[in-house]
């Protein structure tokens, strides 16, 4: 199930959308990042913050609604547990973005290619991965991924005020616009 903030449905959307299974472990880390911010934050009313979770490709018409998409999500490549990396246009490819497991699913990059292919996909995409500790079946993070929650919500905030020219206000819910 897709959850959101969404206050605009306007094509000036920037989308923040966390991804990955909350049943195994820092696989869902995305997610989590994303519920953070929602619980502690209030947002300009153009940022849409989305748990995509597992939803495939039912996230193309959220990819294909935003202007600008910041993607958070656990990443497949070597290193150590816990590095962040951020990506960003041609280095989305092969930098460790889970690709579909299986012919009857759609991974995240072609979900963007196939935006990209209708010509809808969003004029700026980036991407804060971090590799993950462990991915058994747990709904807790590893403390070492629990740990980057606040040091990845803050890597957000500051692209989101980059972005709006706008403060993102500690609280929950949307942001008052300023008389």
């Amino acid at each position: 199930m897709i959850q959101t903030n969404k206050q605009n449905t306007a094509l000036e959307t920037i989308t923040i959308l966390g991804v990955g299974n909350i049943l195994m472990s820092d696989e869902g880390f995305g997610v989590r990042v994303v519920e953070y911010l929602l619980a502690n934050y209030r947002f300009p009313p153009s940022v849409e913050l989305l748990d995509g979770g597992t939803s495939g490709i039912y996230l193309a018409p959220v990819i294909e609604d935003s202007r600008r998409l910041l993607i958070i999500d656990v990443l497949n490549m070597k290193g150590q547990a816990g590095e962040i990396h951020h990506l960003a246009g041609d280095n989305l490819r092969g930098a460790g973005l889970q690709i579909s497991v299986s012919p009857h699913q759609v991974g995240l990059l072609e979900i963007i290619d196939i935006c990209r292919l209708r010509d809808k996909a969003p004029g700026e995409i980036k991407i804060i991965g971090i590799i993950p500790q462990d991915l058994d079946l747990r709904l807790e993070l590893s403390p070492t991924l629990r740990d980057k929650v606040k040091v990845v919500a803050d890597m957000v905030i500051k692209q989101i005020e980059e972005w709006t020219n706008a403060r993102v206000i500690p609280g929950s819910g949307p942001a008052q616009p300023t008389p």
